[in-house]
């Protein structure tokens, strides 16, 4: 009868399912009263009212929308909502309290998921166990009310939940504890805001409990806290322990029946059983804003059920513990571009692991942060940071991609105000201008324009010997820059953003069949064209046969990425900011040294070639945020999951909801952050 009831007012629609566990999972006492009471409310809705929406999952509209802020950071905007929200204030609040007693879970301890239930992910797959996350719930609530029978009472140990669940999967339960316990360990990490407090509480000499509604064993939560750092505790007290919780107000009788003599404050996050039920025991009280009030304001929550977990828990933990804020540029690189570049870097190592690679090469400027993480992460891995550009690869590839070389200078610059003395700058074809086309028909001082480019193109044309010879030390120089980079390499990948895959086919078209160096190079971009390309079919054949490999998305997986990311709408401009780099943009190889004008040039004497750059970004400070955000996104990331390796595993898919999110609302919010980087598009 109960199995028939469940099925009929939770697995009959989706979207009902969906929003009951949200909302159910992970509750207890009078919450879990309250959750289903909803779940009767959305019946009623959709049977009654006719609420059809009801029965669709929210993934299951096309895209998530979030309305972002636009004028300041979440982290600002949210200790503006909390001014309390500082460690000294804080302090201050407690210390003219004798004792002091504090929730554990998301007060005093993190776990890196949304959803303390969770965990029963890691712990499932530890152990080999199919949809072991519902069975353990089930097996939980199950012993639960066969405590309420036996005892009186809901409260359990985890041993009273494996042997139920023993009972019901053939598990041992012994094994399974252990498991439990050794993964709770390995996840729980200190939140930085109360270890300040707790330590600055404890110098002065102040009593600190710990009262949790908890069915861990009091020996592992005791090795939780002193992993995270929390010494000197005069006593937890546990649920489990008691038979009694914070949840019935029962719990603080016990706390009480120790300590009644002294005067008592109590400290977390659950406003019912933290708040309402401490102060009607007669203590004191002082919140602690939840880290997870903003999920749904602002997370991405169509992804994959892990890592989704994962990311909004991370993100949370980091800029909602109240420890302090962070820039609008900041959160623009630790919200949009951390999952991103941990998720590719993980997919290049396991790239360049399945295929033998001999070296991986980052090329410059969106290999700049990459590179950086991945050697963080990936730290054996052959892997450097090199030089390339469209504009050296367009020049170095004039003889055998003449459509491209006219495409990229010519095509793309007609009536934008440039002029013919200006192209043939840009093409380093200045020696030609003396000779510029007769008299009358096109002058150095013309501006091109869709009317005379092709007179333009067809006067370069005339002078094609001249025009690739003039490249012809440039091509040398890059030749005995990539033999030393590439010496005792036979296989090896070039990492770029993308998105035709151009900078690395060049390379690669370079490598082994014009200079003839004995090393295959695979190009692995971030997202290829897409629907909305002047070309979007460009790349398929190399992406087909493997001279090409795409994370993000492409015409044989994430199509639906494929169709929404549109380079129009800046999409391409958006994702390249997030690799933007300090470092200038990279114009060619010389021979010899050369004396640069308007450029920087580095010579490289042991090659004997020399090294140019062009402008360097303006907002260099901001550019230096954006990273800052990705690599504390990459180390938070990396310390939360050190020991489960398949959490690095980030689809491309997952990478991308955050932006998804961000490009809501006709791209308000990316908009706003682009306007603070005026982004050069015309690299060439």
């Amino acid at each position: 009868m109960r199995l028939t009831l469940y099925h009929l007012l939770v697995n009959r629609h989706a979207g009902i399912s969906y929003r009951y566990h949200k909302y159910h999972d992970g509750t207890t006492g009078v919450q879990k009263v309250i959750s289903w009471i909803y779940l009767l409310c959305l019946n009623f809705a959709y049977y009654i009212l006719l609420c059809r929406f009801l029965g669709r999952k929210p993934e299951m509209e096309v895209y998530e929308s979030r309305r972002l802020n636009c004028k300041r950071s979440e982290s600002e905007e949210y200790l503006a909502k909390n001014p309390q929200l500082s460690a000294e204030s804080y302090v201050d609040g407690l210390m003219k309290y004798d004792v002091i007693s504090f929730d554990l879970f998301d007060t005093l301890i993190f776990r890196p998921f949304a959803l303390p239930t969770d965990v029963f992910f890691l712990i499932g797959g530890a152990i080999g166990c199919l949809d072991f996350k519902n069975l353990r719930m089930q097996a939980e609530e199950k012993a639960r009310v066969e405590q309420k029978k036996k005892y009186g009472h809901y409260e359990v140990a985890l041993a009273d939940i494996w042997r139920t669940l023993e009972r019901k999967t053939g598990i041992s339960a012994r094994d399974g504890v252990q498991e439990e316990e050794r993964i709770e360990k390995k996840l729980c990490y200190a939140n930085p805001f109360m270890l300040e407090v707790w330590k600055k509480l404890r110098q002065m000499g102040k009593k600190l409990l710990i009262v949790s509604d908890m069915y861990l064993p009091l020996d592992c939560i005791e090795a939780i806290l002193e992993n995270a750092g929390y010494e000197g505790a005069e006593k937890v007290y546990l649920s489990n322990v008691y038979g009694k919780s914070k949840a019935d107000g029962g719990l603080y009788e016990e706390v009480l029946k120790d300590w009644r003599q002294a005067s008592l404050i109590h400290v977390g996050d659950n406003l019912h059983s933290d708040r309402d039920m401490a102060k009607r025991h007669g203590l004191a009280v002082l919140p602690y804003p939840s880290i997870y009030q903003n999920v749904m304001l602002y997370r991405p929550t169509d992804m994959s059920a892990m890592i989704g977990s994962a990311y909004r828990a991370v993100v949370s933990s980091r800029l909602y513990n109240g420890l302090c804020s962070y820039g609008i540029a900041y959160e623009y690189g630790y919200l949009y571009g951390g999952l991103f570049v941990l998720g590719y870097c993980t997919f290049i190592h396991e790239y360049y692991e399945r295929h033998q690679l001999d070296k991986l090469l980052f090329l410059s400027r969106d290999g700049d942060i990459l590179l950086q993480v991945y050697r963080r992460l990936y730290p054996e891995d052959d892997a450097e940071y090199v030089y390339w550009s469209r504009k050296a690869a367009v020049k170095l590839m004039a003889s055998v991609d003449k459509h491209d070389y006219f495409r990229r200078f010519l095509y793309h610059k007609v009536n934008q105000g440039y002029t013919v003395a200006q192209i043939l700058h840009t093409m380093e074809l200045d020696n030609l201008l003396m000779s510029t086309a007769s008299p009358g028909v096109l002058k150095p001082e013309d501006e091109l324009t869709d009317k005379n480019v092709e007179i333009l193109r067809e006067w370069i044309e005339e002078k094609w010997e001249q025009v690739i010879a003039g490249y012809g030390s440039q091509m040398s120089a890059a030749e005995k820059y990539y033999a030393n980079v590439l010496a005792g390499c036979v296989r090896a990948a070039a990492v770029d953003i993308g998105w035709a895959g151009s900078g690395a086919l060049a390379l690669s078209y370079l490598t082994e069949k014009v200079w003839k160096l004995p090393c295959q190079i695979t190009g692995l971009i971030a997202g290829t064209n897409t629907i909305h390309s002047a070309e979007p079919d460009a790349s398929e054949p190399f992406l087909q046969n493997g001279k090409l490999c795409a994370y993000l998305y492409s015409q044989n997986h994430n199509r639906d990425l494929l169709k929404k990311h549109d380079p129009n709408k800046e999409y391409n401009v958006f994702w390249e900011l997030l690799l933007s780099s300090t470092t200038p943009q990279f114009t060619g190889f010389y021979e010899g040294r050369i004396e640069a004008v308007e450029e920087r040039a580095d010579y490289l004497e042991e090659l004997g070639i020399t090294l140019v750059f062009g402008r360097q970004e303006r907002n260099l400070d901001g550019i230096r945020e954006i990273q800052r955000g990705i690599m504390d996104f990459a180390d938070d990331y990396r310390r939360r999951f050190k020991e489960f390796p398949c959490m690095f595993r980030v689809s491309g898919r997952d990478a991308y909801a955050p932006i998804l999110v961000a490009a809501s609302h006709g791209e308000r919010y990316l908009k706003a952050i682009l306007n603070q980087f005026p982004f050069e598009k015309n690299l060439i």
